[in-house]
């Protein structure tokens, strides 16, 4: 059949959420000959910051530690010890800051928002004997938001909306979020068990979006706050404007692949389904067995393309699923494989959650 299934150990390079060490600075000691106070440690704060990404901070502090500066000892040269300086996690914005336990510190949807997530100790006074007190020290989290579990990704074309409404329970609606200007429509699959998966079409992209060309890098933007990728395609190809080329269905995939890749190598590495979407007109059973053909060696078939249009890795499906908006036909076989392939990842992630916990505790007892 056409299912390739396929054994995903790791979701590759995309980073959506990140587990950091944090701790307040210690404060230094008071003077108890002179009654002098000593310095306060630093605090952390966590401050969002445009264009960055979790994985830019994963890469650039594989440690995942952040302390405040120590505070100061009094002496009798400076009988207030000087406060220790706060240390600044930068973060990207639309991201929400949790303990490790999953209580909400806040949230952070603007550039330069910012939020307390250890507080440094005390320095030493008279109050306390001269002793002073350690900064507080937690594992926090700090989690991309998502707009909804899965990201349609498709040329204007492709039948996108009518599919949304072919999938939904009730009519898509438009949502808004704090972090983010663009509205994208919403439908929500609702299953037999209660359980509810959300779709997500974004607006328009083109071929040349990582170009920046409108709303391509805003669309761009939005595909990462997704947990999979559904990409959509027309079955018998498609033609931009009359003056641009007509491209089959393989190449609008390599096109769509090329633009994810151009704007965010690491956004091909999320999990994602390929929906072949107008079964019901003439010719496509046969665009269809040639689709598959050319998805089951894309080297083969690559000279179709233009160079810079190849993309570096081409994405291999989960799952390849024929329908019609239009008629109805394979649309339940959609939401059950949509629904598989989130059961799939969330699995996934728990198990990588899981090992990173008991690597974290060996890293500890080792320390």
């Amino acid at each position: 059949g056409l299912h390739f299934s396929l054994v995903l150990f790791h979701y590759g390079n995309f980073v959506d959420n990140l587990r950091l060490y944090v701790r307040g600075g210690s404060g230094g000691m008071g003077l108890p000959r002179l009654g002098g106070k000593g310095g306060n440690g630093g605090d952390v704060w966590v401050v969002a910051t445009k264009n960055l990404t979790l994985k830019m901070i994963k890469d650039r502090y594989p440690q995942k530690r952040f302390v405040g500066e120590a505070g100061s000892n009094s002496s009798v040269r400076a009988l207030k010890g000087e406060n220790g300086k706060d240390k600044e996690v930068f973060a990207p914005v639309g991201i929400t800051v949790t303990t490790d336990n999953g209580r909400i510190i806040g949230d952070l949807n603007a550039d330069g928002d910012r939020l307390l997530v250890a507080k440094g100790g005390s320095g030493g006074t008279s109050y306390s004997g001269f002793e002073p007190s350690k900064g507080q020290a937690k594992q926090i989290r700090l989690d991309l938001k998502l707009i909804a579990d899965l990201g349609l990704v498709g040329f204007p074309n492709a039948g996108k909306s009518s599919l949304l409404t072919a999938l939904s329970n009730a009519t898509p609606e438009v949502a808004s979020y704090a972090f983010t200007t663009l509205k994208p429509q919403i439908g929500k699959l609702m299953y037999g068990d209660y359980k509810q998966i959300s779709v997500a079409d974004l607006p328009g992209l083109i071929e040349g979006a990582h170009m920046n060309k409108g709303m391509g890098h805003k669309f761009l933007k939005h595909v990462e706050r997704t947990k999979q990728l559904m990409f959509v395609v027309d079955v018998c190809g498609f033609q931009l404007a009359s003056k641009t080329e007509f491209r089959s269905a393989f190449e609008a995939v390599q096109l769509l692949t090329k633009e994810l890749e151009l704007y965010k190598q690491e956004l091909v590495s999320k999990p994602a389904l390929l929906v072949v979407n107008k079964m019901d007109l003439p010719d496509a059973e046969d665009r269809l067995t040639e689709l598959q053909e050319q998805l089951q060696n894309p080297e083969e078939f690559s000279d179709l393309l233009p160079a810079d249009m190849i993309p570096k890795n081409y994405l291999t499906f989960r799952h390849v699923i024929p329908v019609s908006a239009t008629t109805g036909f394979g649309i339940d076989h959609l939401k059950s494989c949509i629904r598989q392939s989130l059961d799939e990842g969330a699995a996934e992630e728990s198990e990588a959650a899981h090992q990173e916990k008991l690597q974290a505790l060996r890293h500890q007892q080792h320390l």
